[in-house]
């Protein structure tokens, strides 16, 4: 049960992370692009920025988290997929999602 209450807790912590996120995100390239930047300049203003890999990086480690334990609890009530193996399993999973975007943020700091 205690489990259960953490994995909640950080599903929900991770859900007002992801909104805050995604509106920082979304306001940030329209401003650049109707600042009249283009893809191309967004990204070398990226290279080198630490604060932004940061950013991202935590952005997507919260997407995989919270993406992960939704779908644990899913596969959970649907499909009755439950136990130590299947907990590990989401969470390898979600850690997989979460290196991605991690990767690809990695991959824009030195573009």
């Amino acid at each position: 049960m205690r489990g259960q209450v953490h994995l909640w807790a950080a599903q929900r912590v991770s859900a007002v992370f992801l909104a805050v996120a995604v509106f920082v995100h979304l306001a940030t390239i329209m401003l650049a692009v109707r600042g009249g930047l283009s893809a191309a300049e967004i990204v070398a203003r990226l290279r080198g920025a630490e604060g932004w890999l940061a950013f991202y990086a935590v952005f997507a480690l919260a997407a995989g988290i919270h993406g992960a334990i939704g779908m644990r609890n899913i596969a959970g009530e649907w499909l009755g997929w439950r136990g130590r193996g299947f907990d590990a399993l989401w969470l390898g999973i979600g850690l997989l999602t979460a290196g991605f975007g991690i990767r690809a943020a990695w991959g824009l700091y030195h573009a």
